[in-house]
């Protein structure tokens, strides 16, 4: 993929798929490393997907028989000597406590480091996407934070949805705001 939001967008939207009602995204970032960590408390996985995922030809999918989500996540951490690491907790395995936590590792000063890109678009589109899931999408950097966590929108929105247009644009303004603010510290 041409963008690690590309990436940060496909394995997302397995965690929707594996029925998570709540979605963290964080990016921590330095001047030379960048860990993308995104955690679901979805269905989960048992030991043998976790052992298997990083596995191109392996996939839980009906309608294709390849997953690349995570094998191209860990190629593009890999190629710049970093690493990728999953934690999953199957639901059959735990009823109350399950999920899944990827968490990639990146040298950012690396010939091969592929950019983040348009996160902006990533997160507005998740969100509209499955406006029901608690987003939360943390950001930091060194020169500041971006944040935002869906459950405080609703508070305020009331009965209004997130998917609609309007809070959409909202949501994506307030990120690009917050990007633009932490860019000139």
């Amino acid at each position: 993929m041409k963008e690690l939001s590309l990436n940060i967008l496909d394995i997302s939207q397995n965690s929707v798929k594996a029925k998570a009602d709540k979605i963290e995204i964080i990016l921590d970032e330095t001047a030379e490393t960048l860990a993308i960590t995104i955690k679901d408390n979805g269905c989960g996985m048992t030991a043998e997907q976790v052992q298997n995922v990083m596995d191109p030809f392996f996939t839980t999918r009906t309608t294709r028989n390849v997953g690349l989500g995570v094998p191209l996540l860990k190629l593009a951490a890999e190629q710049t000597g970093g690493r990728i690491e999953i934690q999953s907790v199957s639901e059959k395995d735990n009823p109350v406590e399950h999920g899944t936590v990827i968490r990639a590792d990146f040298f950012t000063k690396h010939l091969d480091f592929t950019p983040i890109g348009d996160i902006v678009s990533t997160v507005t589109s998740l969100i509209q996407g499955a406006p029901d899931i608690r987003w939360i999408f943390i950001h930091n950097t060194v020169s500041g934070s971006v944040e935002l966590d869906t459950d405080e929108l609703k508070a305020v929105l009331g009965d209004v949805p997130l998917d609609n247009y309007e809070v959409i644009k909202w949501i994506e303004e307030y990120l690009k705001d917050g990007y633009a603010e932490i860019q000139y510290k």
